[in-house]
């Protein structure tokens, strides 16, 4: 079984940067845990390439926030690319998270 270490991206709210400008609050917190199932597919589509869909479940060690924030999961960054959290099982003291297709929404602020 592979070992997974790496931020997990949380979408809580919105602030209002100028009027009628809303941007969403992302943050990420770091996760230690397994993959226990690693699967990839290719869906065919009417453009040029297909999209690669990944069907892989991560297992996460859950802290206090992700329990109180699973609403919020929205993607987890593994092997350098941002996937979406598709689904999300509670199995205390551990977090599964099915992601699926590549994650296009708002992402952290990257430090300076």
């Amino acid at each position: 079984m592979a070992k997974f270490s790496g931020p997990v991206g949380y979408v809580d709210g919105v602030t209002e940067t100028s009027p009628g400008v809303w941007v969403d609050n992302v943050v990420e917190h770091k996760y230690f845990g397994d993959v226990i199932r690693e699967s990839k597919q290719w869906k065919e589509t009417e453009r040029l390439n297909d999209d690669l869909i990944l069907s892989n479940r991560i297992s996460i060690v859950a802290d206090d926030f992700a329990i109180s924030h699973i609403y919020a999961m929205k993607y987890v960054i593994w092997t350098g690319v941002y996937w979406k959290v598709s689904n999300i099982e509670v199995q205390r003291p551990r977090i599964i998270l099915s992601i699926g297709g590549v994650y296009n929404g708002p992402k952290a602020p990257t430090p300076d």
